[in-house]
């Protein structure tokens, strides 16, 4: 069986595409099989794109490769997904907000999984300046992906 995850963002360009990479990369780690992983936005507006130039960078550091083409949340994703991951308190009352009645996808906040609930909220680093906050997003995602994988994804 085929378990899917998506991770959401407000722009899918800086924290959800990190994200996406990292697990994917976790997943492949330890051997994991039969779980897709891919990243929306919240919003529209980077429809078409590719992530922002400092999450590529900050991925590349670190041996990881981004070829995500930004998309935007569609209501059928709330059926074909098991697992869809908000970044943020704002991330995840939207997502509540659009999720249908007969949604089946489990919604969860991705900093739940191994973060101290004071470093839970993975912060947009976009507005930003450097790539430090994509740093601080990209060290978050390693440790709340790994935690779920082993909480959900391995037993």
């Amino acid at each position: 069986m085929v378990r899917k995850v998506l991770m959401i963002c407000l722009g899918n360009i800086c924290r959800s595409p990190i994200a996406q990479v990292v697990m994917v990369d976790t997943l492949e780690k330890a051997n994991v099989k039969d779980v897709e992983v891919d990243s929306a936005a919240i919003g529209g507006w980077h429809v078409g794109n590719r992530a922002d130039p400092r999450a590529i960078s900050t991925l590349q550091k670190h041996g990881l490769k981004c070829t995500h083409i930004v998309r935007q949340i569609r209501k059928q994703d709330f059926s074909e997904f098991d697992y869809i991951f908000g970044m943020d308190e704002d991330n995840m009352s939207e997502l509540r907000r659009l999720a249908p009645k007969d949604s089946k996808a489990e919604l969860l906040m991705l900093g739940d999984f191994g973060l101290e609930k004071k470093n839970r909220i993975i912060e947009d680093p976009y507005y930003e300046r450097g790539a430090e906050g994509f740093e601080t997003a990209y060290q978050q995602c390693v440790v709340a992906c790994a935690a779920f994988m082993k909480e959900r994804l391995q037993k």
